[in-house]
Order: C-alpha cells, then sequence, then structure tokens
C-alpha cells in the first residue's frame, strides 16, 4: 500500500482531450522525441470497440515483415484476451518463443539475445484493458522474472515498471474507458483511431459491393437509414451493416432494420437460419442460449475468451465454431510432454454485448424488476457494466421486439410476460429524475430509449430535458449525435449546448446548430471555425449567419498555444464574414456576436508557452470590446516576464471595457512594472488591479505611487508577496491619501516589518495588514 501511494504521488494525470491533437501516419507510430536515457518507450492506441486496433495491429506486423520499422529486429503481438486468463502462467520466454513462435532450434541462444538487445524488441498487447489496472499491481515476486512462471499481470507490470526487458518498446491497444486518464510519466505517445469520415463510409460500403450486383442500391440503401448509415463510423459496425443489408437485397427486402438491435437480431437470423434445417433448429436455440449465459458469465469478469474444455457440451462448442461466434487458440506448453491445450474467444466485441442481452431477456431466474439494474442510469458510482457498454442498449432495444417471429421462437414467454416486462421499463424511466443524471447517464439513457423506436418514451425524455445540456468532455460519436438530434426535434423547449471537447465531427456539429431550438451552442474553437469556413465554400450564408449568432465564447480560459491560435483564426474569421454577410443581407456593420460579448478571458499556458501565447494574444485583444475581466494567473504559473507586460501593456488603450487585470505569479520586476505604470491610466474602466508574487521592489512600487491618482476607476489593488520595503510601502501610502477613490490596497511582504505596515494601516484603514 505504502509503495502503491509514493508512486501515485510522482505520477501525474491528465486527460487526453486537453492535449493538442494531430492526425498522423501509420509510419509515424513509433517516432518519439530523442531522449537520453534508453528506458521502455510505452506507446498506446485508442479507440473503441470495433475501431480496427487490432487490423491496425496486423498491418504494422505486415509492414514490418516487409521492411519497415527496422529498428526493430524482433516484433511480438499477442491478444490480451487469450492470454489474460487468471489461472494462467507464463515465464517471459515461454511468452515471446512457445505462446506467439517456436523457433525450430536454438530458443535459449535466441531468447539471451532479446535479453541484451531490449532496444530491438517491440511487444504488442492488443487489447489491453487499461494502464490503471496495472500500474499499482503487486511486483513480480518471482526471483527470476524473465525465466520463472509470473501471471500475465505481475509480467506487465515489470515491463511497465521497466524491471523486466528495460529499453524495449510497448505497444498497447486499448478502448477509452469514460474519461481516459493517462499516466504521463508512463506513456510516451498516446494515440486515437476516431472511425471513418462520411466520405470513408460511403468508399468501403462501394469497395464491400463492387462486384455485387447489389452495389448501387446497397450503397442508397443504407444512406437513407441514416442512423445505422451513423454508426458505420465503426470499421466493425459497417461490415455488419454491409453483411445483412446484402442478405436482405437476395432475400428481396427494400428497406433496413431502423435500430442496432434489430440488425443484430437479424444478423443471428441470417447466419443461423440460412444453414439450419428443421431437425438442428430446436439444438441450435438451445446453443443459442447456452452460448449467451457463457457471453454473459465472461462479460461479468471482463473476459471473453475461456479454455475450451469448461465449454457446456460439445454441441455449443460445435455450434459457436461453425456459426463464426466463437474463434479458437491454442495456449503455449510448459513442457513437450504436456498435452496441448486450447482456448475460445468470441469473435466479437459486439457479438458478446448482444449475447450478454439476450441471456439477461431469456433467462427466467431474472424477474422484471430485476433486469433495470443493468441499466444503472441512476448510479453515481462507475457503472458495474461499463466493460459491456452496448449491453445496455441492446437490453433495453430487445424489450420491445418481442413480436419479432425469431425472437419469440427463442423465449419461452408468453405475450403478458413480455408486455410485463415493457411496462417495468416504462415505469422505470418515468421515474428517473433526468435532472440529476450526469451528461454521461443522460447519453445513454437517450441511447437506450431510441433503440426502443417507442413514441411515447421517446416523446417522455424529450420533454423532460434540461434547456441547458453539457456533454463538456464527453466523446459524442455519429450515432449518439444521430440520436440527440432526433429527440431534440421532438420537443417545444429551447436547448443551449455545451459542445466542447465531445470531438464531434463537423457534420454533427452543423445539424445540432441548425435545429431551430437550438439558440446557443459552445463549441471547440477550431471545430466551429472549421464549421463556418466550411459554410463559407458553400455560400451557406444563411445558416452561416445563425450559427455565428448562436454561438458563445464568454469564459473562455486558453490553455495551449493552439487555443490562441484559434481564437486567433476567430478573428480573423469575423474579418472575413463581414463581407459575406454584407453580401447577404446588406448589412454593412456586422461582428460575430461571441466576440462582441467575451467579458472574461483566462490564460493559463504555463511558463514554457506563456510569454510566445501572449505575444499572440495581445495581437487581437482589441477584437474584443466588452472584454471585462483578463486573468493572467495560473497554477503553473505563466511567466510572462517583463517583456510579457511591456507587449501587454501597448495595448491598454484599446481595452476600454476592461475591469479586473490579474497579473499575479508572472515574474515581472520593476522593468515590468514601469512599462505597466505608464500605461494603467489608459485603462478607464479599470476596478481591481493584481500584482501577488512578482518581483517588483521599491523602484516598481514607486512607478504604481505616481499613477494611482491618475487611475480614477480603480478600486482595489494587490501588490503583496512581492520585494517591497518600507520605503516602497511609505511612497504607495502617501500616494494613497491622494486617492479617495481606492477602497483597497492589499500590500503585505515579507521585506516590509510587520510594525511598518502595522504602523500604515493605522495611519490609513485601507491598507490590509
Amino acid at each position: 500500500k505504502n509503495s502503491a501511494k509514493a508512486m501515485e504521488k510522482e505520477l501525474v494525470t491528465c486527460s487526453l482531450q486537453d492535449k493538442e491533437q494531430t492526425a498522423i501516419d501509420r509510419s509515424q507510430i513509433f517516432q518519439l522525441p530523442q531522449r537520453k536515457d534508453l528506458e521502455t518507450k510505452v506507446i498506446v492506441v485508442l479507440g473503441k470497440a470495433g475501431m480496427g486496433k487490432s487490423i491496425l495491429v496486423q498491418k504494422i506486423c505486415q509492414d514490418w515483415s516487409n521492411g519497415e520499422f527496422s529498428q526493430f529486429e524482433f516484433v511480438f503481438w499477442f491478444d490480451c484476451k487469450q492470454i489474460s486468463l487468471p489461472e494462467k502462467l507464463y515465464s517471459l520466454q515461454e511468452l515471446l518463443l512457445e505462446f506467439f513462435v517456436k523457433p525450430q532450434e536454438g530458443s535459449k541462444e535466441i531468447f539471451e539475445y532479446i535479453l541484451q538487445n531490449p532496444a530491438k524488441v517491440l511487444l504488442i498487447f492488443d487489447g489491453f484493458k487499461g494502464l490503471h489496472d496495472h500500474e499499482n499491481s503487486p511486483r513480480s515476486s518471482a526471483s527470476q522474472p524473465e525465466k520463472d512462471l509470473c501471471s500475465i499481470k505481475e509480467l506487465l507490470s515489470g515491463l511497465i515498471q521497466k524491471k523486466i526487458l528495460n529499453g524495449c518498446t510497448l505497444l498497447f491497444t486499448a478502448r477509452p474507458k469514460d474519461k481516459l486518464y493517462q499516466y504521463v510519466s508512463k506513456v510516451d505517445k498516446t494515440i486515437e483511431i476516431v472511425g471513418f469520415s462520411p466520405q470513408q463510409r460511403e468508399l468501403y460500403i462501394t469497395r464491400y459491393f463492387e462486384e455485387s450486383p447489389y452495389c448501387d442500391s446497397a450503397l442508397k440503401l443504407i444512406q437513407e437509414c441514416e442512423y445505422l448509415f451513423s454508426h458505420c463510423y465503426s470499421p466493425v459496425m459497417c461490415r455488419f451493416v454491409c453483411f445483412l443489408c446484402e442478405a436482405l437485397l437476395e432475400m428481396g427486402e427494400k428497406s433496413l432494420p431502423s435500430t442496432l438491435t434489430e440488425v443484430f437480431l437479424k444478423f443471428f437470423q441470417q447466419k443461423v437460419m440460412l444453414m439450419q434445417t428443421d431437425v438442428t433448429a430446436t439444438q441450435n436455440q438451445e446453443s443459442l442460449a447456452a452460448l449467451a449465459r457463457i457471453a454473459w458469465h465472461l462479460g461479468e469478469k471482463h473476459q471473453s475468451a475461456m479454455k475450451s474444455d469448461l465449454i457446456p457440451s460439445k454441441e455449443v462448442k460445435e455450434f459457436a465454431l461453425k456459426y463464426g461466434f466463437f474463434l479458437p487458440f491454442a495456449f503455449p506448453r510448459h513442457s513437450d510432454s504436456e498435452e496441448e491445450e486450447f482456448g475460445s474467444t468470441f469473435s466479437d466485441f459486439v457479438i458478446q454485448n448482444f449475447l450478454c442481452a439476450l441471456h439477461l431477456l431469456l433467462a427466467e431466474e431474472l424477474k422484471d424488476k430485476n433486469l433495470t439494474k443493468y441499466l444503472s442510469f441512476l448510479s453515481k458510482k462507475k457503472k458495474p457494466f461499463h466493460w459491456l457498454d452496448l449491453m445496455p442498449r441492446f437490453l433495453v432495444g430487445l424489450m420491445f421486439l418481442q413480436d419479432d417471429p425469431y425472437l419469440c421462437s427463442l423465449s419461452n414467454e408468453d405475450a403478458k410476460q413480455s408486455t410485463k416486462k415493457q411496462k417495468t421499463l416504462l415505469k422505470y424511466i418515468r421515474r428517473l429524475q433526468m435532472n440529476t443524471l450526469c451528461p454521461e447517464r443522460l447519453l445513454e439513457l437517450l441511447c437506450c430509449v431510441y433503440e426502443t423506436q417507442n413514441n411515447y418514451l421517446l416523446q417522455h425524455v424529450a420533454l423532460r430535458l434540461e434547456p441547458d445540456l453539457s456533454f463538456l468532455g464527453i466523446a459524442l460519436t455519429p450515432p449518439d449525435v444521430h440520436v440527440l438530434l432526433s429527440i431534440l426535434k421532438r420537443s417545444r423547449k429551447e436547448f443551449s449546448l455545451d459542445l466542447r471537447n465531445s470531438s464531434i465531427d463537423m457534420q454533427g456539429l452543423q445539424a445540432l446548430v441548425s435545429l431551430r431550438n437550438v439558440t446557443s451552442f459552445r463549441a471547440s474553437l477550431s471545430d466551429t471555425v472549421r464549421l463556418w469556413k466550411s459554410l463559407e465554400q458553400t455560400k451557406d450564408y444563411e445558416l452561416l449567419k445563425a450559427s455565428t449568432e448562436k454561438f458563445v465564447l464568454d469564459p473562455f480560459k486558453a490553455k495551449t498555444v493552439k487555443d490562441i491560435n484559434d481564437l486567433c483564426d476567430l478573428v480573423k474569421m469575423q474579418e472575413k464574414m463581414m463581407n459575406c454577410v454584407q453580401e447577404a443581407s446588406g448589412c454593412s456593420s456586422y461582428g460575430i456576436p461571441a466576440i462582441r460579448n467575451l467579458r472574461k478571458l483566462e490564460f493559463a499556458l504555463g511558463p514554457a508557452c506563456g510569454l510566445q501565447g501572449l505575444q499572440k494574444l495581445v495581437k487581437v485583444l482589441a477584437a474584443f470590446p466588452s472584454l471585462q475581466h483578463l486573468d493572467l494567473d495560473a497554477l503553473s504559473e505563466n511567466g510572462i516576464g517583463d517583456e510579457g507586460a511591456k507587449s501587454l501593456s501597448e495595448v491598454f488603450p484599446t481595452l476600454t471595457s476592461l475591469e479586473t487585470l490579474n497579473l499575479s505569479q508572472n515574474k515581472i520586476t520593476d522593468v515590468g512594472a514601469e512599462n505597466l505604470a505608464a500605461a494603467l491610466p489608459s485603462l478607464s474602466s479599470l476596478k481591481t488591479l493584481s500584482l501577488y508574487n512578482n518581483n517588483i521592489c521599491d523602484f516598481g512600487a514607486e512607478n504604481l505611487a505616481k499613477v494611482l491618482p491618475a487611475m480614477r476607476s480603480l478600486r482595489v489593488l494587490d501588490v503583496q508577496y512581492n520585494k517591497i520595503t518600507d520605503v516602497g510601502a511609505q511612497q504607495l501610502t502617501d500616494s494613497l491619501r491622494k486617492c479617495p477613490h481606492i477602497k483597497n490596497l492589499v500590500m503585505w511582504n515579507p521585506t516590509i516589518p510587520y510594525g511598518v505596515l502595522e504602523h500604515l494601516h493605522q495611519l490609513d484603514s485601507r491598507i490590509s495588514v
């Protein structure tokens, strides 16, 4: 415990969404900044289930075999589902040279070479369950972890903690949890796979059907079903939708299912029924129910794989393998005399999710009321079933598909029992206090309700949505946006949306902000400017004008140089748009309301980029006529120094509305104070000035004292924690007598004797001690 706590103190956590993001090519994955040390490098590839992480890993291995990534002499690739069974133990040598590939000869010599040359080794762990599961796990108890048997958890801990094979490169693929937190000191690079754009979806579907007679009609059919087309942003979902579309077109059908639940119910129906006879139908139904039970029991333990001999019957095993629901694999043997052991893993994570939902619906031991606990909207704790993230949506969808003939054939329930389950869910959702749900739970509720396609439920949640909807920091996928869009359309309320750091795509952003009942929105500046540029190019001036009027910027906090660049782009955009709007409406003086109405701007770039960022910011500050509060005080200290203070003071005459200026903790000395003092009287509305915790001495205090009488609007001045002595304090006090408008002067400094400060306070009670 103590060692774990000590480790936690050394680690800094940060959200991936606070990072500056840029698209990269596959060849750049292993390009890292030059480091002096030769320690283990850790790269994490993130992506939701079905985004193509495993395909990417396979392509990396293929590229390496063709001569790329030549810095590695050895590449080992492991599927974490297969190696993570808790009862299995491995040595590093077994894991590398038995499980992955077994050399015909010289295993011992090869392993010794690997140990001596770790920098030439790339280890890939596909489907890693998250670094936080392993960071504080027990350290390996084996005396020689490279050669002794350990659990996979101990081996991974040893690799991450650089106790085993220090100097190698580790590549993990993982699904991002609700909000991903990475250990910065442990991860050298984080990459996220974001899925297909609408154009890439079209390309995938076209190529899937390019040798099919349904090529043109398939693409049109899928695009017409907007919800399913939105799900095609995920490569694996795109494949399932294409498979089902092809099967339905061959049967002469002219429409696709309207929900994801229906897609997968028909997928199973097509897979199984096309090959079964009357004799095997009953047996297949029993096997499917047994497979669903296995999916649930594994899912409860966050597992997708099991030892094949634990499958309840030969029939179930053959059924799962025959229809492609299971994939087989072999475990390594500790000795040549040991019998070979096999395992099975679900072929796809989405299939396991659907089967889990099917089990909960079919399980006779589960009462109707118990089903709602698996939805967990009310839970304030971490979702108990977050690992099976699609399961609640499938479960709710199946409850409202119980008239489907195929689902009826799997269930022993009568119509009354089915209706009772629906009524239980309706009652549960009616009782939900939607205004208490966090954004993530609310989004999950909306997606679940959408799967029912029940008009009463859809209207119920639409009418009970709060007018201020924040999805700040919540990843909004194209299907999420489609659901949100369709439910907002049903409501008569007006909404204000916060879409910042939601990774929403441009099409989704455009669709939401174009809704008439969305009266204001916040979104990442770069996304908003990109949308406006697109509207400008397509000459959609009406929507361009409407979206600029809805956009809200206040208050704005800049954390990176990119934020400042985006703000500059926004100001440039305003200049361009003035001409566009003038053409469309004949209005000669038009400005983006968000720029005109910005009142508070926080600047928190830190010491590395503080000065650089400020010098860019001052060039556009004049564009914000209503700016009242400029805060340059940050926990990490911006450190703009005297150069930054000089740059800022030069634009003071343009900041006519500024009331609060916070320059605390910025390493400003007497030189900077002199420049500030010369320009401060031009801030005609300034009420509060903070220069707390800088390096200002008596000369700086003297310059400030000279201009105080001219600062007629000033009410509070804070110069505490500087290097002012009793000399500078006396000068400020003398000036204060000429300033009846000032209500408070805070100037405690360690360099002013307490007795002096107390005496000055007695002379003028406005001086704080």
